[in-house]
């Protein structure tokens, strides 16, 4: 794929939403090189959670047992007022992606350096990174974009056929391709601690923010043994107040944490952002991750949004590269993130309006209101199962469509009885799945050319009570892949390979052919 050109795409920057770009592109057999102009991981822990929608990220890249082991299940979440009165509580419903678990809580640092060496151990041949090198120009031509970059004096040129700049918040990719943040950054400085664990005390599993108008705190345990709690300063203090951890540690014996419980080992400032870039695409060169957007962390979906955004570019550049997709999908990308990333932003507004007790008790229930028109069972808005609003879909979505939701992925078999969960059935392709029937025999022949020009796959799904028919059936081991089809009222569903539903036999099985907007 590389002739004429170094690498098939360039990433700038190499934080988790880098790595999941250039691991996907690879997974597709695309080569990537990135670009990472600090030498070692980040050492502070930014993002605090990862959800089951972003483990089936990893597990689809082939490296979520390996992070698994170094990340704890959430218990739940909880609003509580400094009297120990409880505003709010989500609970976590058990997964229907492939994992029990919903939430997980991490430590950034250690889960980056996971998913940095699974990586490289399975797409080494395909990755190339350059640590230490900045990038100091971007031009792009008809035909591909030209990296220009600096390792300690010494100058790089680099061509390649697409460039995804996921550099950050302070991106110089977003300013070089001349798009632009709209926005507001909120005044408040936060202090953010880190500790290491010393004693177990009570509740320590919950995610609790104590909710207060002067001084609202996040109080959530990390995993490796390490804890957070972040701290609004007051309007009449500065960074300057906390040099060091003798300064901060009245801010925890405030909230009663102890030397015995805890030993700090850093902290750091910060200020929320509201802000997304006006377009994420120019030409060859795309934005993703904080580079397009940003967010306050209310919702833990900052550095997930950043790998979503990645997984759902990647997958589409690389089919792109190898012919199996035209050009125009490429306009699918901010076409079906940029609504997800918006609804994770206003959400975490929400919540943070709960936390710095600003939100009305009519706001409040509103979060966990169930909208009309709900197929049940609902789930609150930060339990929300991965779902898109637009892009390249057919036919209307909402709580009452299967469109854009996410299939399920329960354990499965096939005909020759091997169990595996669903996504290692499906493989790397747009499935069609048929409720106890071939779904190849309800298309037409337009319809099944359409499909059959994508490399579609074409796989009935047997009751675990029936005989298979075929070669290439699935028998529903859990019985979870028929019920929620006919909770949607379809027959056949048409699954693409980021496990979306793009369309049904009740909204039509022709091939969508444009974003729908």
């Amino acid at each position: 794929m590389t002739k004429n050109f170094d690498a098939d795409v360039a990433i700038v920057g190499y934080g988790p939403t880098g790595v999941i770009a250039a691991l996907t592109l690879a997974r597709y057999g695309i080569s990537a090189v990135a670009f990472e102009r600090d030498r070692d991981i980040y050492p502070r822990a930014r993002a605090v959670t990862v959800n089951d929608w972003t483990m089936r990220i990893l597990q689809d890249l082939g490296i979520d047992e390996r992070v698994e082991k170094v990340i704890d299940p959430q218990r739940a979440l909880r609003w509580m007022t400094y009297d120990r009165e409880e505003i709010m509580r989500i609970e976590h419903p058990p997964s229907s992606l492939g994992r029990e678990a919903r939430f997980y809580n991490i430590y950034q640092p250690t889960m980056e350096a996971q998913i940095r060496a699974a990586g490289q151990d399975l797409y080494g041949d395909l990755v190339t990174v350059h640590y230490g090198d900045e990038v100091t120009g971007i031009e792009q031509d008809a035909d591909g974009v030209t990296i220009t970059s600096d390792a300690d004096g010494t100058s790089r040129t680099t061509r390649v056929r697409y460039a995804i700049g996921a550099d950050g918040g302070s991106s110089a990719t977003r300013s070089r391709i001349g798009c632009t943040l709209q926005g507001d950054t909120h005044d408040f400085t936060w202090v953010v601690i880190d500790c290491h664990v010393k004693r177990w005390w009570p509740d320590r599993d919950f995610l609790t923010f104590w909710s207060d108008k002067e001084r609202p705190v996040v109080d959530i345990a990390l995993s490796a043994g390490n804890h957070r709690w972040e701290i609004p300063l007051k309007p009449d203090e500065t960074p300057a107040d906390y040099p060091t951890s003798a300064e901060v540690w009245p801010l925890l014996r405030a909230l009663g944490v102890t030397e015995d419980d805890v030993e700090i080992h850093q902290h750091a400032f910060y200020q929320h952002h509201v802000r997304m870039c006006d377009t994420w695409r120019k030409d060859r060169v795309f934005l993703a991750g904080d580079a397009a957007h940003l967010m306050p962390p209310w919702a833990g979906a900052g550095m997930q949004s950043g790998m979503r955004d990645a997984h759902n570019l990647a997958w589409k550049l690389a089919k792109v590269i190898r012919g199996e997709l035209p050009e125009s999908w490429l306009d699918t990308y901010e076409a079906e993130r940029r609504p997800n990333v918006q609804f994770f932003t206003d959400l975490a507004v929400g919540l943070g309006r709960v936390i710095k007790q600003e939100a009305t008790e009519e706001e409040r229930a509103a979060m966990n209101a169930v909208p009309e028109r709900t197929v049940t069972p609902y789930e609150a808005p930060l339990n929300r199962p991965p779902v898109l609003e637009a892009g390249w879909l057919r036919g209307e979505t909402g709580d009452a469509s299967v469109i854009g939701r996410m299939v399920p992925q329960p354990v499965t078999g096939d005909t020759a009885g091997r169990m595996a969960r669903l996504d290692e059935h499906l493989g790397a392709h747009f499935v069609l799945l048929g409720d106890d029937v071939d779904p190849a025999t309800l298309l037409s022949a337009e319809e099944k050319a359409g499909w059959d020009a994508l490399g579609a796959h074409y796989r009935a799904v047997r009751p675990k009570t029936a005989y298979t028919q075929g070669p290439e059936e699935l028998v529903d081991l859990d019985e979870v892949i028929l019920p929620w089809m006919q909770r949607y009222g379809a027959r056949v569903i048409a699954v693409r390979p980021d496990r979306f539903v793009a369309a049904d036999d009740v909204h039509g099985l022709a091939v969508p052919t444009a974003p729908t907007v």
